[in-house]
């Protein structure tokens, strides 16, 4: 035990949180209060190889969490003697194989927006069409979830079927690879992953929460290549070797129900959105799963140890803080994602302009592949500004229709709106959010709500924290927006909205890839 004390006393304790993201690693040092004590991040390549592909190098990431975790102890003048536990959360499709016995990646890592695997989606619902394994998985077939991805991976490396059939190589979503690697790689690593995490690979049986032999069988996984399910919150094993050497590993959750954890929705009915590259609304449904018929995906939420499992409604937007990426990377019409903001505040409305972003088709409630971007009602008029304004309505108006469909799946009525996330910091975008769903939006001190959930779970499965109730009594509000808008207005422009989503359906023709 470190003799040094924190400020009210007590011992100085303090768990990381490792947030292997889409763009980005990093680690934060959180104290018993909650609070951010410390905190690095270094992002990664993307890889895009052809239209609709995108790749991440697994080799890369690894050797950035590494970095990240040091220097995040280092900034936050913690020793290893100080840390009691480590979680993790992560992008959650991005599918991985290695090799067991090298720790090397056989291929880069599939990311959750890939599209490659359409074909393979198509031909496994062929029959039976979109909703093949959602009564067991709570998933449609989707180019979205980890199994196709790899099962394309199989089919298209060489000789890796073969070997995989042999347990030579092993699959994981980045959870899975992290904690592999953190807990000793080739060398006794641990081969596990959590419920929420198997719950996106459209291979994990919702109820009994054990993969579903006959799935992976239709899917051509075999099953030697899967890790073992375990709760979100319990010790999996002991770092060896770097900066937490001999530090328990002691969560994982998938990133947007790690958000719901660290958001404190507990209850049934309370939701949240986090807005990131993507974005991503859940809503506690309690201990049994809602099956969907709006859209949206029934996923597990979270569990803690040996408790029941929590399930959540899922509506997932694939495009949305990547949206500014590409005005600022690929088109040049800003050089900082902050001046969005800005830009877009410099006009009174969007000038008729509708922007909807179906790069890698539309998610929840659509599930359309075959759908690519419009931007729909562009005059003369129509400025740069314009279009910043509709690249920030266009994440409020998916917003909109993830709530609705939330509200027809389970009857319970969004009163306010938990939002946490990097695009938060936009006051435009959270007004605009608030006036279209007509709730008040509320952000909370701490946004990096991923990370704190990962924290949050690795605490409770050590006794660092008690109880979820003590987790409860650290939420604080930082800033509400109440809604502003005219109800004509909003119902007006919706339709717009919905009419330009209408014309991006059918832009691909069903092609063999």
């Amino acid at each position: 035990m470190s003799e040094t004390h924190a400020a009210d006393g007590g011992p100085r304790e303090y768990i990381a949180a490792i947030d292997q993201g889409t763009t980005s690693s990093r680690c934060i040092v959180f104290d018993r209060a909650g609070t951010i004590v410390g905190v690095e991040q270094k992002e990664h390549e993307q890889i895009l190889p052809r239209p609709g592909w995108v790749e991440h190098d697994a080799a890369e990431i690894w050797a950035n969490v590494q970095e990240v975790v040091a220097g995040a102890l280092a900034k936050a003048g913690v020793t290893r003697d100080e840390v009691k536990a480590i979680g993790i959360t992560n992008q959650r499709e991005t599918t991985l194989l290695w090799d067991r016995a090298t720790g090397r990646p056989v291929h880069n890592a599939i990311v959750w927006q890939d599209t490659r695997t359409d074909a393979i989606c198509r031909d496994l619902g062929r029959n039976v069409g979109q909703d093949r394994f959602r009564r067991e998985t709570g998933l449609p077939l989707a180019s979205y979830f980890a199994g196709p991805k790899i099962r394309w991976l199989l089919d298209n490396v060489e000789g890796l079927r073969e070997r995989a059939e042999r347990g030579e190589i092993l699959f994981g979503t980045m959870d899975s690879w992290v904690i592999w690697n953190l807990t000793g790689g080739p060398d006794g690593g641990r081969h596990v992953t959590d419920v929420t995490n198997a719950s996106r690979t459209m291979l994990m049986n919702l109820r009994t929460l054990d993969w579903e032999e006959r799935i992976c069988e239709s899917m051509g996984v075999p099953t030697a290549v899967l890790p073992e399910i375990r709760s979100s919150a319990e010790v999996y094993g002991h770092a060896k070797g770097g900066p937490l050497d001999g530090i328990p590993v002691a969560s994982a959750l998938g990133d947007q129900q790690a958000a719901l954890f660290g958001q404190t929705c507990f209850a049934e009915g309370e939701g949240k959105s986090t807005y990131g590259t993507g974005t991503f609304v859940l809503m506690n449904t309690g201990e049994k799963p809602v099956n969907s018929y709006a859209g949206l995906l029934t996923t597990v939420g979270y569990r803690i140890g040996d408790e029941k499992p929590v399930y959540a409604l899922e509506g997932a937007i694939a495009v949305t803080g990547s949206l500014v990426q590409w005005m600022r990377d690929q088109m040049g019409l800003i050089s900082d994602a902050a001046e969005i903001e800005p830009l877009a505040r410099s006009v009174d409305d969007n000038g008729g302009t509708y922007f909807v972003p179906a790069f890698s088709g539309l998610f929840a409630p659509y599930w359309r592949s075959d759908a690519r971007g419009v931007i729909a009602g562009l005059t003369r008029y129509v400025t740069k500004a314009h279009i910043a304004r509709a690249v920030l309505e266009a994440t409020a108006w998916q917003t909109r229709e993830i709530t609705d469909a939330m509200h027809k799946d389970s009857g319970v009525e969004l009163t306010t709106l938990k939002a946490d996330g990097g695009m938060t910091a936009n006051g435009l975008l959270m007004q605009k959010i608030s006036d279209f769903l007509d709730v008040p939006v509320v952000r909370p001190e701490v946004t990096e709500t991923t990370c704190l959930g990962a924290a949050y779970a690795a605490g409770l499965a050590t006794g660092f924290w008690n109880s979820t109730d003590e987790l409860r009594a650290n939420w604080r509000e930082d800033h509400r927006w109440e809604p502003e808008m005219d109800a004509a207005d909003r119902e007006r422009e919706y339709k717009y909205w919905l009419k330009t989503v209408e014309r991006t359906m059918g832009w691909l023709e069903d092609e063999k890839s």
